[in-house]
């Protein structure tokens, strides 16, 4: 149960009423929309991690996930698991991202991605935690798709934080 109450649109200008129309008004953008530069700038960035980089959607998708599963964020888990879905991410990937890099359903690149999702979601000091994940993944991704995984990673653990935070309800259709 949220911990606040949901925003309604009555607040909002033209561009924050057109920005939650355009994401079904889902509640995660309800909360954000207490705030609405924070919901603008959230999505912009939102928008450009998952639809404007070069990073191969499904090693995006599979990070996302699995920062949502260690950090227990069910809403973030659920949303992305679909979204999975719709990038190709096989059946059998989505149901072993809760066992991580330790599936045999990961190829070597995708068991790095999520090594170094894990690393960072675990450490407190990401650059002593993941110097490690950090080189094995770097061995497979140019520096562009570095710059791209890292922020989708902690992007989202932010965002899952911000879903435990408020206590951010599940929709009643997911």
């Amino acid at each position: 149960m949220a911990r606040i109450d949901y925003a309604t649109t009555d607040h909002l200008s033209d561009r924050g009423k057109t920005i939650m129309d355009r994401l079904s008004h889902k509640n995660i953008f309800r909360m954000l929309s207490h705030s609405e530069s924070h919901l603008v700038n959230y999505c912009r960035l939102g928008n450009v991690i998952r639809d404007h980089g070069k990073l191969d959607a499904c090693l995006r998708e599979l990070a996302i996930t699995r920062v949502g599963i260690l950090l227990g964020a069910e809403y973030e888990v659920i949303a992305h698991k679909n979204i999975g879905r719709r990038v190709g991410i096989p059946e059998a990937q989505i149901e072993a991202l809760e066992e991580g890099s330790k599936s045999d359903a990961f190829n070597e690149v995708e068991k790095a991605v999520l090594d170094y999702a894990d690393d960072l979601v675990d450490n407190a000091n990401p650059g002593a935690g993941a110097g490690g994940t950090f080189e094995r993944v770097a061995a497979h991704l140019d520096a562009e798709e570095m710059v791209e995984l890292t922020l989708a990673i902690t992007f989202y653990i932010m965002t899952s934080k911000f879903l435990i935070t408020f206590g951010i309800d599940l929709e009643s259709s997911d």
